[in-house]
């Protein structure tokens, strides 16, 4: 039992290195214990009851999880071979963290597409009624004529399950589409995807190999503004899916061409990781991809249309500026949109309480409740660790786990309409 669990720790370590670049210093467990529902002392904890209180949790809404799985119930779903391959082991360990992540045993279940959606349900019940979560397609990578490159796709979600998945759900969750735009038939699925109930729909541009500033791009974009349906465009490095690794495609400038057509865009994780081309100095160095996403969010002529999510974005591979940056720019705080960014809040290794002790954001006393909560809920961690955090009192308002951002877009659909 000892070397099992030894060997799983070293999965789940080495997997969040993956998505990371971690090492393996971590203080508390290297992987997910599951340990279910939260005893009473600790679902009416202080920590907890002050993230709840003066939350209107009717309008609780989580904008950015992940639908995975992997077809075994013919879903649609699928996953690159390599993450079964064992000569590729740093791919087997990927999956290996990300089924942990999901509390998911491989050999324990008779359906892992199943048990994926399970557990998503068992996690949305430990919050208050009327949460909800947007749910992640996720469309293959497609070559620049627009024909799919299974090679290229990490992981594969179809919209159809998604949007079944939400219907079974009594509410609980929707569902973002996802949708190449160099397809043959990208408009005719868009019109489909928003007929069907999609909320929004999501690009990983260096993942799917999307130049948001290709031509092809824009009458999907005017379709999407037409709507007021937001764009969900995740920039800054990416590590969960490297896919078409066209890494240049995810700098935040690029959504200039998206912006200027009026699509409103959703900036995943706030550009907070990563290096990317200042484009208007394009002579100079890289610079860290989240001060373009800032220069996005304080032009004028973005506002109302552009806004950033959380997902991510309290990691321990993010930089205290950010964090700071994030809690103390009242000015952004309604057009910040709260994510989890599920499964990745049950990688235990992501979170580092010392880190956010030692930049001043949390009081150390708080660590160990923050902590056993994560193994019991990540998901609900997640959004009591982001109301706790403080930056020199500064803190992130009800408005962004409620979703008022999304008032704005709700706005430009009547308009539409």
């Amino acid at each position: 039992m000892k070397r099992r669990h030894l060997l799983l720790g070293c999965c789940a370590a080495m997997g969040a290195g993956l998505f990371t670049g971690l090492g393996l210093r971590a203080a508390g467990p290297l992987t997910n214990p599951c340990r279910g529902a939260l005893p009473p002392e600790l679902a009416d904890h202080a920590l907890v009851r002050a993230a709840l209180e003066g939350l209107d949790t009717t309008r609780l809404v989580d904008t950015h999880a992940h639908l995975l799985g992997t077809g075994d119930s013919g879903s649609g779903c699928s996953v690159h071979p390599s993450l079964h391959e064992w000569w590729q082991p740093r791919e087997v360990l990927r999956r290996k963290g990300i089924l942990n992540a999901a509390c998911i045993d491989e050999d324990a279940v008779a359906s892992v597409d199943h048990a994926y959606v399970e557990r998503l349900h068992t996690l949305a019940a430990g919050f208050p009624a009327g949460a909800r979560w947007w749910l992640f397609a996720f469309d293959r990578a497609h070559d620049d004529a627009g024909r799919p490159v299974p090679d290229w796709s990490t992981f594969h979600v179809p919209d159809a399950y998604a949007a079944q998945v939400a219907r079974a759900s009594g509410g609980r969750f929707a569902w973002v589409a996802s949708i190449h735009p160099y397809r043959e038939d990208a408009l005719p699925a868009l019109d489909a995807a928003l007929a069907a109930g999609a909320v929004a729909v999501k690009w990983l541009p260096s993942s799917m190999n999307i130049d948001l500033r290709d031509p092809r791009c824009r009458p999907f974009g005017e379709r999407l503004a037409r709507a007021g349906v937001p764009l969900v465009v995740h920039c800054g490095e990416e590590k969960a899916a490297p896919g078409a690794h066209q890494d240049a495609f995810n700098n935040p400038l690029h959504l200039r061409a998206l912006l200027a057509l009026g699509v409103p865009v959703i900036v995943a994780h706030g550009a907070s990781l990563g290096l990317a081309i200042d484009e208007d100095q394009p002579s100079k160095p890289a610079v860290p991809a989240f001060e373009l996403f800032a220069r996005l969010m304080d032009e004028r002529a973005h506002e109302g249309r552009l806004f950033g999510d959380l997902s991510a974005v309290f990691q321990r591979n993010r930089s205290d500026d950010v964090w700071h940056a994030l809690l103390r720019r009242s000015a952004w705080h309604g057009r910040l949109l709260h994510g989890s960014d599920h499964p990745l809040p049950g990688v235990m290794p992501l979170v580092s309480f010392r880190r956010f002790i030692r930049a001043g954001l949390l009081a150390e006393a708080h660590a160990a409740p923050l902590q056993r909560l994560r193994e019991h809920n990540p998901l609900l961690a997640d959004l009591v660790i982001k109301r706790t955090l403080s930056s020199g009192g500064a803190k992130l308002p009800a408005a962004v786990f409620e979703g008022r951002a999304l008032d704005t877009l709700a706005s430009f659909r009547k308009e539409a309409a």
